[in-house]
């Protein structure tokens, strides 16, 4: 019985911790979609480029952006594997989630031809970021910053 109650108490200690996690997470993730979509904004209703263009560089500006933030509050508290090791894992998951984006895009503007609909572009553009989401903080915990020590705090 004892027994019991402990592996309870782990597993709802490691679901709160997951869920503290997450929740920061998602406010780096809620910046990075304003700053994506600003980008987007900017390249493809003003500037002219190209959708998947457009989208490509409002993300890569997006992915520094969102780095920072995730390294120094989302995932501080976990163990560093090295700076550049973190940060090639970090860029080949980022470019795989780009390309989960790219394909929303690229999907609605050209399988679809909704490229000059602009609601219908940015309904793109943030499904793909929901999706590519999803794949980062699940490939982020396991890993970019997969060694964790104890939560001091923060």
């Amino acid at each position: 019985m004892r027994q019991a109650v402990i592996q309870g108490e782990t597993q709802r200690d490691q679901f709160r911790a997951v869920t503290h996690e997450f929740a920061k997470f998602a406010v780096v993730g809620v910046g990075g979609v304003v700053v994506t979509n600003a980008v987007y904004d900017l390249l493809y209703s003003h500037l002219g480029l190209g959708p998947v263009t457009a989208t490509t560089i409002a993300t890569i500006v997006a992915t520094i952006t969102s780095y920072l933030g995730n390294r120094y509050w989302s995932f501080r508290h976990r163990q560093r594997s090295g700076v550049t090791r973190e940060i090639v894992v970090f860029t080949v998951l980022n470019g795989i989630g780009l390309l989960i984006q790219d394909a929303a895009v690229a999907f609605n503007a050209y399988a679809l031809g909704l490229n000059h609909d602009r609601l219908a572009s940015f309904i793109a553009l943030n499904a793909g970021i929901v999706l590519a989401t999803l794949f980062r903080f699940w490939s982020y915990r396991r890993f970019v910053w997969v060694g964790c020590r104890p939560d001091s705090g923060g």
